[in-house]
């Protein structure tokens, strides 16, 4: 974990003289028109008769006298509402007559008339408070008009933050950091990164040799392995700013603001050096360029040309390191792939047995588990599944143990994950008629069957006729005992064959005329095998070590293409129908010569729903 210390995403605020500015033109306007009248009376100057006049008629509540401009000073009202008026000094007899009529009981003679309000509130209500009022009038319409850029369609929302990378900022946390201890599974890129993190500690130890740390580090493998859980640990080891951002946000509508991000990016970078630089599916804006094509995206190329040049600009020594994932190498730019730029590439690929085992038990860490769990035998039954794979599954045991009301995972949750991630849940509302359970448990146990009776093939442990929400009415499972890294031809023949095995026991029992559409899954496995076998693995006399298919996205599913001529791809389609049809004859007769054995297994299948590999053994045995 890492706590946040800025966020360039946000769009830059207008400076604070600009608020200023119009809140004073304002004011002005407001304190010329409005306030006068608000916050002062103007006092009207008659004459001494019109006073005269106005006691005559009543008008007059109020007299006092102003000894500093020696005038009287008198409220008075009228039709026209309540006014202040003052008039000058009268003659002798008019202060008698004066003197009089303040006798009048209508009259009161008061010390001070008020005719204006305290210059400190005058000061306050006409100057502060609409400074005040308009700078928060202008802050929520400006906060207003972000919310709503943001939500438009075609990058709108960035309109006011132009230029900006966009780049969030952390700052690693000794206590909550992620550190090389939370990765499992991956010793090897472990060790590639730890000099990277040596470097940035000790910076002296490398210049005083004149050894360079290499700019840049590419981490490439299959999604799920953790190419972003090791770049974060980097950072969390080395302790240092660490700057992380996706590749896809460099991509504006706008032609030249992907480079201007870029261009902030390394300037954010630079001033906070030393410090990490991470670009996740760095494929987004690094792919190949080809000029010779129509149409071509200029804004992804003017990024990537300025994401070249920020590289070949700034000082390694500085101990800016750029750390970048992708799970396509193959598509990005050979220029941003040789030394000087992304000099280091570290494979992050799926783990093996021992790496499976610790990566669960890294995940296991904050779940409460049984103490007698065998993660051994759960890590081989994941061969193959990637670390985020691995970690949904000690989850989804998690929230088995919790239906189930246990307090701790056991080994049978983790077991029930495992099947569940590989082929789903079990659909236990599934209405599966006999004829079709009887169908589908001959077809398991022709499975097993096979692969029980030929050598080199992995151990059946599972068998099992419950629906899953996969699709498949049953499965088997078979575990290896350890790690295979490489397959021999015979070894995949023999796995041809136990996928055709279930296949050759409907057609033993209910006839060629009764088969069904559940081994289409086993047909399209087969194929690929045998196909493989041709065209990848030179592993037939007849095409020799002659590589006929290329493999393209291999860390995304591994897309094929044939290399060859229309007449060599007729023959290899021959031979693939010749090597499929081999095994299924096997299979046959593997079947044939075990088949009172086929009709007591798939019976007590059909009893039992699910049998272990020792029951399934146990009764082959016998």
């Amino acid at each position: 974990m890492h706590e946040e210390v800025e966020n360039r995403k946000s769009p830059p605020k207008r400076p604070f003289i600009f608020y200023a500015v119009i809140a004073m033109i304002v004011i002005m306007l407001l304190n010329a028109w409005v306030f006068p009248s608000m916050l002062q009376k103007t006092v009207v100057e008659v004459g001494y008769d019109q006073f005269l006049e106005m006691i005559d008629d009543g008008e007059v509540r109020q007299v006092a006298y102003d000894e500093y401009d020696g005038e009287y000073v008198f409220l008075a009202e009228n039709e026209y509402g309540t006014g202040i008026y003052k008039t000058g000094i009268w003659p002798e007899d008019g202060q008698r007559l004066l003197q009089q009529l303040l006798n009048h009981p209508d009259i009161e003679f008061s010390a001070a008339i008020p005719t204006q309000a305290d210059p400190l509130v005058t000061f306050v209500v006409s100057w502060i408070l609409p400074m005040v009022f308009f700078f928060l009038i202008g802050e929520l319409f400006y906060r207003w008009m972000r919310k709503k850029m943001n939500g438009m369609p075609g990058g709108m929302g960035n309109a006011m933050s132009f230029g900006k990378s966009g780049a969030k900022v952390y700052v690693a946390d000794a206590k909550t950091g992620v550190t090389f201890n939370d990765v499992a599974g991956q010793d090897e890129a472990k060790e590639a990164l730890k000099e990277v993190v040596d470097f940035l500690h000790q910076p002296e130890k490398y210049a005083s040799i004149g050894a360079k740390l290499p700019k840049g580090v590419l981490l490439v493998g299959p999604p799920g392995t953790g190419k972003t859980l090791l770049a974060n640990a980097v950072a969390g080891e080395a302790g240092v700013p660490f700057f992380s951002i996706s590749g896809s946000e460099f991509v504006e509508m706008f032609v030249g603001m992907g480079a201007a991000k870029v261009r902030d990016l390394f300037k954010q970078a630079n001033e906070k050096a030393p410090c990490i630089v991470f670009i996740d599916e760095i494929d987004a804006i690094g792919q190949k360029r080809n000029s010779g094509s129509l149409g071509g995206n200029d804004e992804r190329e003017q990024t990537l040309n300025q994401l070249l040049a920020e590289m070949d600009g700034f000082d390694g020594q500085k101990g800016v390191v750029m750390l970048a994932a992708t799970n396509r190498p193959e598509s990005l730019d050979p220029a941003l792939l040789r030394p000087g730029r992304f000099d280091r590439r570290v494979p992050v690929e799926l783990p093996d047995l021992q790496g499976r085992e610790a990566i669960l038990r890294v995940h296991a860490r904050n779940v409460r588990v049984e103490k007698e769990i065998d993660w051994g035998a759960i890590a081989r039954a994941t061969a193959g599944a990637s670390g985020a794979e691995l970690a949904n599954m000690v989850n989804e045991a998690a929230l088995r143990a919790v239906r189930m009301g246990r307090q701790a995972v056991s080994q049978r949750d983790l077991e029930e994950s495992v099947e569940t991630v590989i082929a789903g849940a079990q659909r236990k509302s599934a209405v599966v008629s006999d004829s079709e359970k009887r169908i589908v448990a001959y077809h398991e146990i022709g499975h097993a069957l096979v692969a029980a009776r030929q050598s080199h093939s992995a151990p059946v442990t599972k068998i099992t006729i419950v629906p899953r929400t996969s699709g498949a009415l049953g499965y088997t499972m078979q575990v290896e005992e350890g790690e295979r890294m490489l397959m021999s031809r015979r070894e995949i023949l023999n796995k041809i064959a136990t996928l055709t095995g279930g296949r050759s026991a409907e057609e033993l029992v209910f006839g060629e005329d009764s088969m069904t559409t559940g081994a289409s899954n086993d047909i399209e496995q087969a194929t690929k095998l045998a196909r493989a076998m041709i065209t990848r693995y030179g592993m037939t006399g007849e095409f020799d070590m002659v590589a006929l298919e290329t493999v393209q996205n291999q860390y995304l599913g591994g897309d094929t293409s044939l290399a060859c001529s229309a007449d060599t791809a007729a023959r290899i389609d021959n031979q693939v129908v010749e090597t499929v049809k081999t095994a299924h004859e096997k299979a046959r007769q593997i079947l044939r010569e075990n088949e009172p054995k086929l009709h007591r297994l798939a019976a007590y299948l059909l009893e039992k729903e699910t049998i272990t590999g020792e029951e399934f053994m146990q009764i082959l045995n016998d």
